[in-house]
């Protein structure tokens, strides 16, 4: 994505893209963009904030069981909205995995190469840190004979779904791009969007239930394929983003009030089904809403990155410890529960008064554990670290 372009059409005709102004494509292109790094660090501490404080663990016969205050509180689901960013992580990957591919393009770098470096930089940490746990938790089943074990383990690894599912994206990336090139926001808007709004018709309607896999790909490769537009949606006139918040606002509202589709966008148990696995309409439609919050808060975040140093240095420091942030932090979390479990601090089994005056506690004990963990195990993923190879991102 340059400053000007154009692309093949389906039918062979010459399509003209949209102009992109000169500082816009420089920035984005030579540049790290400062807000895709503050999207990134704000949406990893929301993800790791709502792990730490917002996970009920409920100790039955076979071990750990997680859940959360949602489904205790009426009207939290509507937090979600704003609080589950899985859609903004991809929207923002889709951006910097664009402009990557478009400097090593530059330098000579096949895509398969690229594509490669990519999965590697995610797949050999996480696949350490499962396997780690994996390896203990069975070490640790045949010689306790401890049956909790399996749902311990299982709960510390669950986030790496995440990297999974990212993976499966950037190992499409080539296909990606190249219909990006050939046919444009057709991709995103038409083809992905409505494929997705099709799997939930047969998911929903005709009870074609293994079928809606199928959306693992198309819904997260929708909000990957978005951010592709991000220069786009930061250059043009202020309308088009209100147009995709209130677009995606309504598209949301409609659908969780249609009493289709829950209203969390995150797994609740009662709730006929979660939003999340996997994805539905819901996610695409809250992509929308979220990206052009993105778009509308934008000039007001870089202000105060370029103006206010203490969150210029928030914003470095999270970014430069954000893979093994993420990886050590349900591990982290495990050692603050096994503690925290043996003082009491986790007796209760639903949300009440004293378990929400606990929470900013239960924000700092995590962070202690996780903090030396991270000493141990993760120096050599942190971002600048002598050990460590960085790629644009």
């Amino acid at each position: 994505m340059g400053t000007s372009g154009s692309a093949v059409g389906a039918a062979g005709e010459v399509v003209q893209r949209p102009t992109v102004p000169q500082d816009v494509a420089v920035r984005a292109s030579r540049e790290r963009d400062p807000f895709i790094d503050f999207v990134r660090a704000f949406s990893l501490l929301v993800v790791v904030a709502w792990h730490w404080c917002f996970t009920l663990i409920v100790w039955r016969e076979d071990g750990p069981h997680a859940t959360n205050p949602i489904g205790f509180t009426d009207g939290l689901w509507t937090a979600t909205w704003l609080l589950q960013v899985m859609p903004l992580f991809f929207f923002v990957g889709g951006f910097s995995n664009l402009v990557a591919w478009r400097a090593r393009e530059a330098n000579g770098l096949s895509i398969g190469s690229f594509v490669w470096s990519r999965v590697k930089q995610l797949a050999v940490p996480s696949l350490a840190l499962a396997g780690t746990w994996i390896a203990l938790g069975t070490v640790v089943a045949l010689r306790y004979d401890a049956r909790w074990i399996g749902n311990a383990v299982k709960l510390v690894i669950s986030p790496l779904w995440f990297i999974a599912a990212y993976l499966v994206i950037i190992a499409l990336f080539p296909i990606f791009e190249w219909l990006h090139d050939r046919f444009d926001v057709v991709v995103v808007v038409v083809v992905l969007v409505g494929c997705a709004w099709l799997v939930d018709v047969a998911r929903f309607r005709h009870g074609w239930n293994d079928f809606a896999m199928v959306n693992m790909i198309l819904v997260w490769g929708a909000c990957h394929q978005l951010g592709f537009f991000y220069e786009r949606m930061v250059a043009a006139h202020r309308r088009v983003a209100w147009s995709l918040t209130l677009g995606g606002l309504f598209a949301l509202s409609a659908l969780v009030y249609s009493d289709r589709y829950p209203g969390s966008m995150v797994g609740v148990p009662g709730d006929k089904f979660s939003n999340m696995a996997p994805p539905t309409m819901a996610i695409v439609a809250l992509v929308f809403f979220q990206s052009g919050i993105a778009v509308l808060v934008r000039g007001w975040v870089v202000h105060r990155l370029q103006t206010r140093e203490r969150w210029a240095r928030v914003n470095r420091v999270v970014n430069r410890f954000s893979m093994p942030l993420f990886l050590f932090h349900s591990t982290g979390m495990a050692i603050a529960f096994w503690l925290g479990r043996w003082m009491g601090f986790y007796s209760k089994r639903q949300p009440d008064f004293r378990w929400w005056l606990f929470r900013p506690v239960s924000f700092v004990m995590p962070l202690l554990f996780t903090l030396p963990v991270i000493y141990l195990f993760g120096r050599r993923w942190i971002k600048g670290s002598s050990s460590q190879r960085v790629t644009p991102t």
